[in-house]
């Protein structure tokens, strides 16, 4: 019972704070939103939940403490609480070094993948998505008012530090969280020029990886030693596996490509080529660790490949696999449908 009042104190913040139109309501529904998940990130009891969650309380609560001052400063100078009037350059600059720490972009990161790698495998689904939720909508409420050199600056730094971060990763959670670093990099590039294209951006990563963590939870994946047993467990888990990855990765035609090219045309229609060529670059980085995890994950088959005992795990059934047929069949094959 306790349980699932959190959880639903956790959706009404999140719903309040997108619907809100006041920086102090915005501030108040996030505070909320905080406490819901906590006890969630430490509910294991395990000395690395807890200092999971104590990271997160941390990082959450100095982030508030900014929007908080944001906005106060700003009602000072506009006399409103109003999201729309943020035209002085300092409040709207701290408000979206707040929010972004909130959704953890460089250079405000390195909380995630602390926090992910203590938390189970749900509650990093929940860190990774639905709490993303809320502070990208408060930025494109605001994105009027942000200056466009500070958001292309943080979203190339984002792109290009989660690409090198999850490229020594042997753990899918961490790996994960520096996935959605590189991804956040992407939604923030472009949130001035086409905050539309942000929002699909956003929401696209959020359907890539809510199957992901799902198929990680039910065959007990945590590490890329487990990916390489895999196979044998579950045919049909490892092939959506492979095809979540490539789609997250961004390669043609899988759901994943479209963000990135809406993003890489709208760059390129504001006359920023350059830019557009650097953020192309550093999606390699990203590239080339998904590359060697779905590579673990089809290529190698026990138990001739493998050099350690296998890992038990729960047998996997249609009736678990079926589970993720409508969120991993978006992830995959929407391409031709959003073309514009």
């Amino acid at each position: 019972m306790s349980t699932a009042m959190i959880f639903v104190g956790l959706i009404l913040s999140t719903i309040l704070a997108t619907a809100s139109n006041s920086w102090l309501l915005a501030w108040l529904c996030l505070e909320l939103n905080t406490l819901s998940i906590l006890p969630f990130i430490s509910k294991t009891k395990h000395p690395r939940a807890i200092e999971a969650a104590t990271k997160y309380f941390l990082t959450q609560a100095t982030a508030s403490c900014l929007l908080l001052l944001a906005g106060t400063s700003n009602a000072w100078l506009t006399g409103t609480w109003d999201m729309t009037q943020m035209s002085n350059k300092l409040t709207s600059t701290t408000m979206l070094i707040a929010l972004t720490m909130k959704m953890g972009t460089v250079p405000t990161h390195f909380w995630l993948p602390e926090v992910l790698q203590g938390s189970t495998l749900l509650t990093a689904l929940l860190i990774s998505t639905w709490q993303k939720i809320a502070p990208m909508s408060l930025l494109f409420i605001m994105s009027n008012n942000i200056q466009p050199t500070f958001t292309l600056t943080l979203g190339l730094l984002s792109t290009t530090f989660g690409g090198w971060g999850g490229m020594n990763q042997t753990q899918l959670r961490k790996m994960m969280a520096y996935s959605s670093i590189a991804n956040m990099g992407w939604t923030v590039i472009t949130l001035t020029h086409e905050p539309k294209a942000s929002m699909i951006n956003i929401f696209t990563y959020i359907i890539l990886t809510t199957p992901t963590f799902l198929l990680m939870a039910l065959t007990s994946t945590k590490t890329l030693q487990n990916m390489t047993t895999m196979w044998s467990t579950s045919p049909l888990a490892t092939t959506t596996m492979t095809l979540l990855l490539l789609s997250t990765a961004g390669l043609p035609p899988l759901t994943g490509f479209l963000p990135k090219l809406t993003i890489m045309n709208e760059l390129v229609t504001q006359n920023l080529t350059p830019l557009a060529t650097m953020a192309m670059m550093t999606s390699l980085l990203s590239l080339s660790f998904y590359l060697r995890t779905t590579y673990l994950t089809t290529l190698l088959n026990p138990p001739s490949s493998a050099t350690s005992a296998t890992k038990w795990r729960q047998k996997m059934t249609k009736n678990k696999t079926m589970i993720l047929l409508p969120t991993a069949t978006a992830s995959t094959f929407m391409m031709p449908a959003l073309i514009p």
